[in-house]
């Protein structure tokens, strides 16, 4: 059982929980309509509008054996102990099993590597507190425990995470620094991407240039908010999409043989969830990311600090 207080008044239950506990808004609502969920130890609906200071109380039921198959995954283990994990994610690797996908996924090798993994968000998404994108490599932290992973939703969703990206832009940026802020949402031409719109949720994202190059530009990108694809909408926003993403960048890429964008989760920092005691970790840039950098920048990794 978990008990969270409420700090603002006038968000519905639902999202609330959705947004605290990084589970999906079906199996939230779920949990609500089965009893699970209380306000000040009264059952309500998924609709209920919260007010601050009131205290709401999920119970979270027992996981029931997955149908995932553990598989042997490649994937590299930074840290670990009983409450956690940090694991860096390589490029081409799906997070978790979705419709049509049921293997080669991370979680496939999550439960073959780590014992023991968070239930709270069911069994297609043991332990996944964050997601990167499939082809998005780096950081990435797994909780191993309930109350690991309600400690580290909460944190992200109160911005006390940091994370960290390296990209290689098309183009020269201009501007050392920049923070963006815009609305991102689903884009209406096309359900799958997403894109700056007048509604939608807040993204704030920060950028600084490294290096830039003849005809590229390596930036560090620091998001505040964790919105679906915010990087990669963000840097196609101002005009410099991440080199190899076919998706939100140029349609004829000016980098070849690219199996994916160029982007990397190097740093990861947040307080650990059992001691509170401030952690951070980082992953070097992949072999293929080095390799471009080299060629088209003209210069070694080491040398900027990579």
């Amino acid at each position: 059982m978990v008990t969270l207080v409420v700090e603002t008044t006038g968000q519905r239950l639902d999202v609330f929980l959705t947004e605290r506990l990084e589970c999906t808004r079906s199996c939230i609502r779920n949990l609500i309509c089965n009893g699970y969920v209380q306000v000040d130890k009264q059952t309500v609906k998924a609709g209920y509008t919260l007010k601050a200071g009131q205290s709401v109380t999920a119970i979270i039921p027992e996981p029931i054996v997955a149908e995932i198959i553990p598989e042997n995954i490649d994937f590299g283990v930074i840290y670990e102990d009983e409450h956690i994990a940090v694991i860096d994610k390589p490029q081409g690797l799906t997070v978790h099993p979705a419709v049509g996908i049921s293997t080669n996924t991370l979680v496939n090798g999550l439960m073959s590597r780590i014992s023991d993994l968070s239930s709270i968000n069911g069994v297609v998404r043991p332990g996944i507190v964050h997601r990167l994108d499939k082809n998005t490599s780096g950081l990435m932290v797994i909780a191993k425990t309930n109350e690991a992973h309600i400690k580290l939703s909460a944190d992200i969703s109160a911005r006390k995470v940091t994370k960290k990206y390296i990209a290689l832009l098309e183009g020269v940026v201009l501007q050392d620094n920049e923070t963006i802020i815009t609305n991102i949402s689903r884009d209406s031409k096309e359900r799958k991407r997403m894109a700056v719109t007048s509604s939608g949720k807040q993204a704030v994202t920060r950028y600084n240039v490294l290096k830039r190059f003849e005809k590229h530009s390596l930036v560090e990108f620091d998001i505040l908010t964790g919105r679906t694809h915010q990087i990669r909408v963000h840097a196609k926003y101002i005009g410099h999409p991440i080199a190899g993403d076919t998706t939100y960048g140029y349609k004829k890429q000016t980098i070849g043989g690219l199996k994916g964008q160029l982007l990397h989760a190097y740093k990861l920092g947040f307080k650990h969830p059992a001691n509170g005691e401030q952690v951070e970790f980082k992953a070097k840039i992949p072999q293929y990311f080095r390799e471009v950098i080299i060629k088209y920048g003209n210069c070694k990794a080491t040398s900027i600090g990579l």
